[in-house]
Formats: C-alpha cells, structure tokens, sequence
C-alpha cells in the first residue's frame, strides 16, 4: 500500500486495472440501477442471486470434476476418448444435448471443462448449440402451450442445429481453423509442476502433496473464473427481465413471409428467452397473428444468443470462436423457421 502511495503512476494502473474487472463493472451496474431505479434494486439483485445460486450446483460439479480429472491426470484419457471418434462424438453431442436440463449460462461451466480436457469443438459445439433450446420439461410446457407439433419441431430443430453447427466446425478446423479455441479458461499448472502427460493416473490424488496442491489451485482459478463472468451474465439477464419485456420485443414481428422469420431471429437473438416462460407467451403473440415460423425462429435463435449466453460465451473462447457461435445460432435459427413455416 505504502508503494502504491507514494507511486502514483503504480496507483493510477492498480485503480485502472480494478475497474477493468468483471467484479467492479457487476458492481457499477447494480450501483446504477441502485441509482436510478432504486424500487427496482432489490428485485434485480434476487433475480440474479436466485439465478446464479440455482447455477452454482452445476458450477460446483463441474469444478470438482476438472479438477479432479486434472490432480489425478485422468485429462490425458479424457482427451484420447475423443481421437478418431470425431463424427460419433458429434452425433451423440447433438443428442445429449437435447436432453440436457441445461440453458445456455448453465451449460457453461461444463463447456469449460470439455474444452480444457481437448475435447473436440466440433462435438463442443454441437452439445453448445443444442442444448439450450430442449429439455423434457420444455418440451412437455412447449406441447401444452404451443401444440405437440410445434414442441417436436422445436426438439428436430435443436438437434439439428446441433449437428448443424458440429460439422461446420468440423469443416472449419480441418482448413486449419479454431487452432487454439479458448481465451483465458487455461489448465491451471502447466508450468510443470503438475503430473506430466505421459503419467497414469492416480485415482487416490490426495495422497500425494502435489496432486494436492494441483487439485486447490485447480478449484479455486476455475470456480472463480466461472463464477464471476456467470454473474454478470445473470445481472445482465435481470436487467432485460425487468427493463425489456420479451413480449414487447416480440411484437414488433408480425405478417407472413421471409421477412418476419428473420426480423424473429434478429430481434431474439438479444431478447431475455425463458425455456420455460417463452412458450405461454409465443402461445398468446401466434393468437394475435405471429406467423408459427417467426415464433420458432424467435425461439430458438433467444435461446442460443441471449445476451447472458453471449456473455458467457465471449468469456471462454476467442472472437473468431464466438463469432462463428452466433452465426451459426442465427442462421439456424432463420432455417429452422423456415422450414417449419413450410411444413
């Protein structure tokens, strides 16, 4: 502290780099809705707490499994499960992820650790895309709401968009690209003093010091790393919640044609999409004219890229990553409809 004092170069740079941090712009945030709107504080911030809580049991899992695959030095089994089984692997992301009980903050966490065990991103990718837009639950609310056939079409339509976006990839990354896919989210100790890649694994970790120490350091850089870009994707996702209805967005698309599918999808892609709400209320717009393509491509394409899911997306992999994510949301967010609008 004394240095910082008397340093004010040193001072100025800690100050700039505190305010860079996820933490601080969660705080500015809610400070500004503390602000401007303070009724609406308290709801914001139990929203998000509520949300991330819901999350954290996921968040815990997954972290306890990383870093135990990486203290016992299972990732190198992990990774070798996946060589030469590129296409199975694909085909059973798209799958699982349609049955996956996951939307698309929630699924981070077990992104994060697929990508830092080597897995493929072209099965990543297709477990990435699917899963968000069906579960059981979803689908019986969905055919309750919206009729059996739209809930299966939505179920086809996640699926495949799922292998849609996974052999795209895989296209892309046989050119040579996504070499390096993620951003930050790195293993923690490659430096060497963990196990070395050749090693077997020890299952009992615990018993030796330096596995120990691998698995703490391993728990506490993924857990906070998740922890605090899944927050402000959360405090983001209350704030559309309360200042941008989904039903006032949706309005805005009506008539038949093209046209209005895309302008759905567009208009999704940034609109708060609760799996769960969004039925009922797309249930209500296609009484008032919504044509069913527009409401299944205004589904689909909020649920793959709402802006809580591009947050979290942005945090864990590079641009080129992230770009190709969202365009391949997008656009088979604007086939799906179309095709269900033709059938």
């Amino acid at each position: 502290m004394a240095e910082l004092a008397q340093n004010p170069k040193v001072s100025a740079k800690a100050a700039l780099d505190l305010v860079k941090t996820t933490w601080a712009l969660i705080i500015a945030i809610l400070a500004a809705v503390a602000v401007l709107d303070p009724g609406n504080w308290g709801e914001v911030v139990t929203f998000a707490g509520k949300a991330l809580i819901h999350t954290g049991q996921y968040i815990l899992f997954a972290v306890l499994l990383l870093s135990y695959l990486k203290a016992t030095g299972a990732e190198v089994m992990v990774a070798r499960a996946f060589e030469g089984r590129e296409t199975r692997m694909i085909l059973l992301a798209a799958l699982f992820g349609g049955l996956a009980p996951f939307c698309s903050c929630e699924v981070i966490p077990f992104i994060a650790g697929l990508l830092a065990l080597g897995a493929p991103l072209s099965a990543v990718m297709a477990f990435w895309l699917s899963s968000p837009l069906i579960d059981p639950p979803t689908l019986l609310i969905t055919a309750g709401a919206l009729g059996w056939p739209f809930a299966v079409g939505k179920a086809v339509a996640a699926v495949a968009l799922g292998l849609f976006g996974g052999f795209v990839v895989r296209g892309l990354m046989r050119s040579g690209a996504f070499a390096q896919p993620l951003r930050e989210y790195k293993p923690v100790g490659c430096c060497g003093c963990g196990p070395k890649q050749d090693d077997k694994p020890v299952w009992r970790f615990w018993q030796e010091s330096e596995r120990r120490a691998r698995f703490r350091t391993e728990f506490v850089h993924n857990g906070l790393f998740l922890l605090k870009w899944l927050a402000l994707a959360y405090v983001l996702e209350a704030l559309l919640v309360s200042y941008v209805p989904a039903d006032l967005i949706a309005r805005v698309v009506g008539g038949e044609g093209i046209v209005p599918i895309v302008i759905a999808a567009l208009v999704g892609m940034p609109a708060y999409l609760n799996s769960y709400v969004a039925p009922p209320l797309l249930a209500g717009l296609t009484e008032q004219g919504m044509v069913a393509g527009a409401a299944m491509s205004f589904m689909v394409a909020g649920a793959v890229s709402s802006i809580p899911a591009m947050a979290a997306v942005w945090s864990l992999v590079k641009p080129r990553v992230f770009a190709t994510y969202l365009g391949l949301g997008i656009t088979g967010a604007i086939i799906s409809g179309i095709l269900f609008q033709m059938i």
